[in-house]
């Protein structure tokens, strides 16, 4: 696996593999890489010639910077993982490669979404979100990139600037990767202590028990029922349960395709998840 630090260094090189008409994988990550990253690099391997991973903890989409400072690091497992994966390009930057002191002020807006769930919760971070993706982008030229559906919010303000700057890179959702007992795969749950992760399977439990009713119950009796999974647990601090449009994000007025989602903190350590419906 080459290891790249450069952006101009990795736009040289994939611009050889697209002249040899080799068709270019992203998979843009934070890194504290899990199964689910994995899966989405096997994915990669699976539908294109060069899968290029990415490794940079985006300054700007931390609106909390204490976040920012707790995220996990752990580089050198990192790439033993993606080497054992089978990944051929590892771009690790360093911020200042991806922030120059002389940058183009980032002016793309977001819209609706941004306004929304966890636009709601996290003011700014989707403008980040968006800034650090199109760097990457226009850095690694992919053919297709490949994104998680835990982050599905983050997957639609992606998919939507792609059309609004009509950039030519087809985007893959993938489904998301489970532990055993049905926690989603998430960099975060390493801060989580064992209470603290027997808490956890609260979200994976409310999901699964909208979907399991979602033909048997009225809406609104399912976000009753399924808020009381966070009931009776000091360790936990839901901020929504929302049953959703999947396209939009709407609240749901009336049975048909759907998507549940939820953010909830367990001690200090906030997690999301979402399951569809239909």
């Amino acid at each position: 696996m080459k290891r790249i630090t450069r952006k101009e260094d990795l736009t040289s090189l994939l611009l050889q593999y697209k002249q040899e008409g080799k068709r270019i994988g992203l998979v843009p990550t934070m890194g504290a890489l899990h199964q689910g990253h994995l899966s989405l690099v096997q994915q990669s391997l699976k539908y294109t010639d060069v899968t290029v991973a990415s490794i940079f903890v985006n300054p700007t989409q931390f609106n909390n910077k204490t976040d920012l400072l707790k995220y996990p690091k752990p580089i050198a497992e990192d790439i033993a993982k993606l080497e054992q994966a089978g990944c051929h390009i590892l771009f690790h930057p360093e911020v200042d490669e991806m922030y120059p002191e002389v940058d183009e002020p980032w002016e793309y807006e977001v819209g609706e979404l941004d306004l929304l769930l966890e636009g709601e919760f996290r003011p700014g971070h989707y403008k980040g979100v968006t800034q650090i993706v199109y760097k990457l982008f226009k850095t690694a030229i992919p053919d297709v990139a490949f994104f998680g559906q835990k982050d599905y919010q983050q997957f639609l303000v992606i998919k939507k600037m792609v059309n609004d700057l009509h950039l030519p890179i087809q985007l893959k959702s993938c489904d998301i990767i489970r532990e055993a007992d049905g926690l989603a795969m998430s960099s975060r749950n390493i801060h989580l202590n064992p209470e603290e992760r027997l808490a956890a399977l609260s979200l994976s439990k409310a999901l699964l028990f909208i979907k399991d009713n979602y033909n048997l119950l009225s809406i609104d009796e399912l976000k009753q029922q399924a808020n009381k999974f966070f009931t009776g647990s000091n360790l936990l601090n839901l901020e929504y349960l929302r049953i959703c449009n999947p396209d939009n994000l709407y609240d749901l007025q009336e049975k048909g395709p759907a998507i549940a989602l939820i953010a909830c903190f367990v001690g200090t350590t906030r997690l999301i998840d979402n399951m569809m419906l239909a």
